[in-house]
């Protein structure tokens, strides 16, 4: 496992790198997801298993990316996925030409699709598009349903909203109904899967799409 040090970018130019970036990827038949939430929500816990689920279909790798530290990426090799650790330099997101760095470094060429975990905060990964086909997020029952209300642009620039840790949903005052709600009125055409890793509850609907995702985007 690979650990490399990034700085931001210093073009100006971030949404045309990441046009180029995404270009690239789409003739190499790679698919990159961009996953966003705050930290503890369950970014490594969800890829885990969805890695463990689909691996025997789809080479997946990860990049990990955060301020310190080589914990999640670790626990992604463990599963037998390719995972590149990237250290941001105290930046508290990904850019696209940070994104083309660690995608260079992790030697995808053998893999169908990458997820790059960006750093976790729910206010700066939202507002640098990484060059990804998809913009994942995620929000954790324990966090509440007034986050589409706190961070709008987040849920506005995603294309997929994964509601995990649906197994607590008895001990927060968490109302889904209002979350799907809140956030269709910023984003009517985002995609929403309220899961559970821990149970599989919700993991084949999910999984399911991220397939459908891959077909459409080598075809």
């Amino acid at each position: 496992m690979r650990i490399i040090e990034l700085n931001q970018s210093v073009t100006a130019s971030n949404d045309k790198d990441a046009d180029n970036l995404r270009k690239e990827m789409h003739d190499a038949h790679i698919l990159l997801l961009n996953l966003m939430s705050s930290p503890g929500s369950g970014k490594t816990t969800l890829l885990s298993c969805i890695i463990t689920d689909m691996k025997k279909n789809v080479r997946i790798g990860v990049m990990e990316a955060d301020i310190a530290s080589d914990v999640d990426a670790l626990k992604i090799e463990a599963l037998g996925a390719k995972a590149l650790q990237a250290h941001t330099d105290g930046m508290c997101h990904m850019d696209a030409g940070m994104t083309r760095r660690a995608y260079e470094a992790l030697d995808a060429k053998e893999l169908d699709m990458i997820f790059l975990e960006n750093v976790g905060n729910l206010i700066c990964p939202a507002e640098f598009d990484t060059g990804a086909a998809i913009n994942m997020m995620i929000l954790s029952v324990p966090e509440g349903d007034d986050k589409p209300l706190k961070y709008p642009l987040m849920f506005e620039k995603s294309d997929v909203l994964v509601v995990t840790k649906m197994d607590t949903l008895d001990y927060f005052d968490f109302d889904l109904v209002k979350v799907r709600e809140r956030v269709k009125a910023l984003n009517p055409s985002i995609k929403i899967f309220p899961v559970s890793a821990k149970t599989g509850e919700g993991m084949q609907a999910l999984e399911d799409y991220l397939q459908e995702s891959l077909n459409k985007w080598i075809s």
